[in-house]
């Protein structure tokens, strides 16, 4: 990845984080979603926007159909605010790198717990 695809990448980051806090009001994409990454083709023609979303299983699908719909807002709104001659096409996916780093550290906890209660019995 050249720096300039790291560049644009993480520009493009940091304003579609800024639209989702910021700008957009649509009930459905009122829960708790963090942009994690995004990925640019080389040809910059395509972009990869992997996002993060608390929630059940449907909100999750839910969340992710709302963003892809309003892909075209997004697109929009980066025209104007990125001084790019060619924005690329948007594409949202669903990022669980988050939770599976909560579930570790919960077993990580759990683990530290157990050990804990058997060297307070006496145990090793």
């Amino acid at each position: 990845m050249t720096r300039r695809t790291e560049r644009i990448n993480h520009l493009i980051r940091q304003e579609i984080s800024e639209l989702l806090c910021r700008q957009v009001k649509d009930p459905r994409l009122s829960r708790f979603i963090t942009v994690t990454s995004v990925s640019t083709s080389p040809d910059l023609h395509c972009a990869k926007v992997f996002v993060s979303i608390m929630g059940s299983n449907s909100e999750k699908q839910e969340t992710l159909q709302t963003l892809t719909s309003a892909s075209g807002f997004f697109h929009r709104e980066l025209k104007d605010r990125l001084e790019m001659r060619c924005v690329p096409e948007l594409s949202f996916h669903h990022d669980d790198t988050v939770e599976h780093g909560a579930h570790v550290l919960q077993l990580i906890e759990l683990t530290k717990t157990n050990d804990d209660d058997s060297k307070d019995q006496g145990e090793y």
